[in-house]
């Protein structure tokens, strides 16, 4: 009897042990101890089971994984990246000097980062570079906040990749680059806009304008490229004369529209929706009406042009796709697998009254 009577005594134990360890699992709160409680082993061999590294039974390992299968065990992130050396955090840097109506860009951009991140339990770290201020950037690489780093934007003079490139820290960036070493994610915006220069032409227009924002941008200089190449494409000599780069400023850009009425250009295209937006404003203050006196098209569409009567050709890129690739081609890059050094994604091409 009392052997009956302490075997009994042993098995309510366990059982309060394993349904205290079970109520945690399902709290997603066992630890590493809990479980080498539970199965009676030590916490090295618990540890052994769940990396597959170090001697330990076939047996026992098979009953440890199937023990944290059921409870639903998950590895503490902040342990787990002390054990391999890894802060579970990518670096997500954002241009700091980006104005209003970048940021829905770069926030689409970050859902689809955000999204890839959380299935492989990342966290993001966000930080801020200017043209010529990588301070912040300088600071989470030097203090190993991060495992890797997408750079939201590209310049033509790119401290940010110079600096990365220097620290030897895993990268992609979102844009392209001049520098054929960096892995780089972006829409194909020379055939974007080539194709899309083509279709205004094909229609009748022959006397086409671009105005576009700082050369220090690759993309406004991908996006001049296929301008070009459409106006060649359609045998149309290229005249640099109506081709206003640098547009940074409104009064820049209505200086521009102002030289389009005086050459009587027929079709004004902007690199992107905040240029065409100050065009737009701009012809309606002088009463220029779209597009029976001027047709208006864009390399990029936003909700910025969403609500224009006339309605904006544009295209038509997704920056949450940007993201999701971006942040998947980073994570292939830090596993070892080799990665395309540049992929190009797709666009639309939207036409709609503004160019009729």
């Amino acid at each position: 009897m009392a052997f009956r009577e302490e075997d009994t005594n042993t098995a309510d134990t366990a059982a309060d042990s394993n349904a205290t360890v079970q109520l945690q699992g399902e709290r997603n709160n066992i630890t590493i101890g809990d479980v080498a409680e539970a199965l009676g082993v030590s916490k090295t061999t618990v540890s052994r089971a769940i990396s597959g590294k170090g001697r330990i039974g076939a047996e026992t390992r098979k009953r440890v994984l199937e023990y944290i299968k059921k409870n639903h065990y998950r590895p503490n992130v902040v342990a787990k990246g002390l054990a391999k050396s890894k802060t579970y955090n990518i670096g997500w840097v954002m241009p700091g000097d980006s104005n209003v109506s970048d940021l829905p860009f770069f926030q689409r951009c970050m859902m689809g980062i955000s999204e890839v991140a959380a299935a492989g339990d990342y966290d993001i770290l966000i930080s801020m570079v200017f043209d010529r201020d990588i301070s912040q950037l300088k600071s989470v690489v030097k203090n190993r906040k991060v495992d890797g780093i997408i750079l939201g934007r590209t310049l033509v003079e790119d401290e940010g990749i110079e600096f990365l490139k220097e620290s030897d820290i895993p990268f992609v960036v979102i844009g392209s680059s001049l520098d054929d070493d960096v892995i780089q994610i972006d829409n194909d915006h020379v055939k974007a806009c080539r194709e899309l220069t083509s279709i205004v032409i094909m229609k009748g227009v022959r006397r086409l304008a671009l105005i576009g924002g700082s050369t220090n941008h690759v993309v406004n200089l991908t996006r001049r490229k296929g301008f070009e190449s459409g106006l060649r494409e359609q045998g149309i000599a290229v005249n640099q004369d109506l081709i206003y780069m640098d547009c940074e400023m409104d009064s820049a850009v209505e200086r521009a529209v102002d030289d389009c009425l005086r050459n009587q250009v027929e079709c004004i295209i902007c690199t992107d929706d905040r240029i065409c937006h100050s065009v737009l404003e701009k012809l309606e203050r002088d009463r220029v009406r779209i597009p029976d006196q001027m047709k208006v098209a864009s390399f990029y569409s936003s909700i910025m042009l969403e609500n224009n009567q006339p309605a904006i050709t544009s295209l038509h890129y997704d920056p949450k796709e940007l993201g999701v690739v971006a942040c998947r081609t980073l994570f292939d890059y830090l596993a070892g697998k080799e990665v395309q050094k540049k992929v190009l994604l797709g666009y639309e091409v939207v036409l709609k009254g503004s160019t009729q």
